[in-house]
C-alpha cells in the first residue's frame, strides 16, 4: 500500500501519516474543546455548526501550507512570532471569559438551569465562525500542518496539489470521526451538567485553564 501511495500519488509513508494523524487528532486542544462546549450548551445541530467551522479551518491550513506558507514562516521568524503570539493572545482570551463564566455561574447557582462546561457561549453567537477563529488560531492544527503534514509529499513528484489532497482528506476523515463522537458526548452529558450547577462550574474553571495552557503553548512553539 505504501508503495502504491509513493508511486501513484507521491505520498511516502502513507500509514505513518495515517497512524500519526489519529493519535494528533485525538490529543486535547482548542478545536474539540470549544465543540464539546457548543454541543453541551446549543445541542447537535450548533455542535455540528462550530465543527464545520473547524473543518473550513482546517482545509485554509492546508491550502495555505500547499501553498508554501509553511515554507515562508520557517524563512521568517518574525513573521512566525506574530502569528504565534497573536494566536497566543486570542487562546488566553477565551480561556479567561471560561473562568468569568465559571464564577458567574458559581455566583448564579441558586437558579434553575445551569450553564454546560467550557467557552461561554452567547445564544446569538454563530459557532461557525468562532470555531474558524479558533481552527485558524489552533496551535496544535498549526504545528501539524506546518511540520507534519507537508513531510509525507514527496517533492519530486509531478502532482504534489494531488497528495495534498489524499492527505487533506484523510486528516477531515479522522477529525469528523473525532468531532461527531464529541458532539454527540457533549449533548449527553448537557442535562447532568444543568442538574448540576457547581460541577459545571468546576468544569467551566478547568476547560479554561485548558485554553489558557494552548495559548501558552502556542506562544512558546517553535518551527524545529
Amino acid at each position: 500500500m505504501n508503495a502504491f501511495m509513493h508511486a501513484s500519488l507521491g505520498i511516502t509513508d502513507f500509514w505513518t501519516y495515517v497512524l500519526g494523524t489519529i493519535f494528533i487528532v485525538l490529543l486535547p486542544g482548542p478545536n474539540s474543546m470549544y465543540v464539546l462546549s457548543v454541543a453541551a450548551q446549543r445541542g447537535v445541530r450548533a455542535g455540528y455548526r462550530g465543527a464545520c467551522g473547524v473543518f473550513l479551518g482546517d482545509l485554509i491550513l492546508m491550502v495555505l501550507s500547499a501553498a508554501g506558507v509553511a515554507s515562508l514562516l520557517k524563512a521568517s521568524p518574525a513573521l512566525f512570532q506574530v502569528v504565534k503570539y497573536a494566536g497566543a493572545a486570542y487562546l488566553a482570551w477565551i480561556g479567561l471569559q471560561m473562568l468569568r463564566g465559571a464564577l458567574r455561574n458559581w455566583a448564579q447557582r441558586g437558579q434553575d438551569a445551569a450553564e454546560a462546561p467550557g467557552v461561554p457561549v452567547e445564544r446569538t453567537a454563530d459557532p461557525f465562525r468562532k470555531a474558524l477563529v479558533i481552527s485558524l488560531l489552533n496551535p496544535k492544527a498549526i504545528l501539524f500542518f506546518i511540520s507534519f503534514f507537508i513531510q509525507f509529499v514527496d517533492p519530486r513528484f509531478a502532482t504534489p496539489a494531488l497528495s495534498f489532497v489524499v492527505l487533506g482528506l484523510v486528516g477531515q476523515v479522522c477529525s469528523f470521526a473525532y468531532l461527531t463522537t464529541i458532539i454527540f458526548v457533549g449533548a449527553r452529558l448537557a442535562e447532568a451538567f444543568r442538574r448540576r450547577r457547581r460541577l459545571s462550574a468546576g468544569m467551566s474553571s478547568g476547560v479554561g485553564a485548558m485554553f489558557i495552557g494552548f495559548g501558552a503553548k502556542l506562544a512558546t512553539a517553535t518551527l524545529n
